[in-house]
């Protein structure tokens, strides 16, 4: 995988813990139902992690399963694989089983974060990461129109 050039960094915040606000909160998915390609329900939007020098978003995390917070269980995604938002739900181009069976989240990520803590997430994926040569932050299509990159203040 590229190494993180100079003028991006590989540092991420979760906007939940922080004092970042979306600059428009309507692009806020947090608590949406993501669906699958299939159309099957793969759990919700618990947070969205932002990359502290360009302030965007650049991960989802997913929460599945559990009851009042037991047997929950979080993963991460690249926000390059959402394909659709609309009112309620985050239409993404994986499947169900391939985010269960993506690399575990590790709350730890976000003490100390480099390139390379994040490039499995990225690699499992396919997804050019967004340190990477080439790389355009995405446009995600919505029923108001296209979604434009979402940032955070």
């Amino acid at each position: 995988m590229p190494s993180v050039p100079p003028e991006r960094s590989a540092a991420l915040e979760n906007l939940n813990d922080s004092a970042l606000v979306l600059e428009n909160p309507r692009l806020d998915i947090r608590g949406r139902t993501v669906i699958d390609r299939h159309g099957l329900e793969i759990g919700h939007v618990s947070d969205l992690f932002v990359d502290a020098g360009e302030r965007k978003v650049r991960m989802l995390q997913l929460r599945t399963g559990g009851f009042a917070g037991i047997g929950e269980r979080h993963f991460l995604l690249p926000v390059d694989a959402i394909v659709g938002v609309e009112k309620h739900t985050v239409r993404v181009n994986e499947t169900r089983e391939r985010v269960q069976n993506s690399p575990a989240y590790d709350p730890t990520l976000l003490d100390a974060p480099t390139s390379s803590l994040w490039e499995p997430y990225y690699g499992y994926y396919g997804i050019l990461p967004y340190w990477g040569f080439g790389y355009a932050y995405p446009i995600f299509p919505s029923e108001d129109g296209p979604v434009p990159p979402v940032n955070a203040r």
